[in-house]
């Protein structure tokens, strides 16, 4: 299994991150040119249980979630393989 890189892609594809009790997955809904957007979607890793409790979904921009990515990370969440 190959290890996720800590970088932030540069082109379309799927992103995980987690704190070892939440997940983030960051996944390109739309890539334009002018109008590039993420779908985030966020769980939390139960006792026992191999796939993630989903709570939230959301679409943000492709700066926002940038941003958000370099937040977790300072916040010292790491990337991770997908997890559902």
């Amino acid at each position: 299994m190959s290890r996720p890189s800590p970088r932030v892609p540069l082109t379309p594809k799927e992103g995980w991150l987690s704190n070892g009790r939440q997940v983030l997955r960051f996944r390109p809904t739309r890539w334009e040119r002018q109008v590039q957007r993420l779908e985030i979607t966020s769980g939390e890793l139960l006792p026992g249980e191999q796939v993630p409790l989903l709570k939230n979904r959301r679409e943000i921009s492709r700066d926002e979630a940038l941003k958000l990515w370099g937040e977790k990370r300072k916040a010292g969440w790491s990337p991770c393989s997908a997890l559902w």
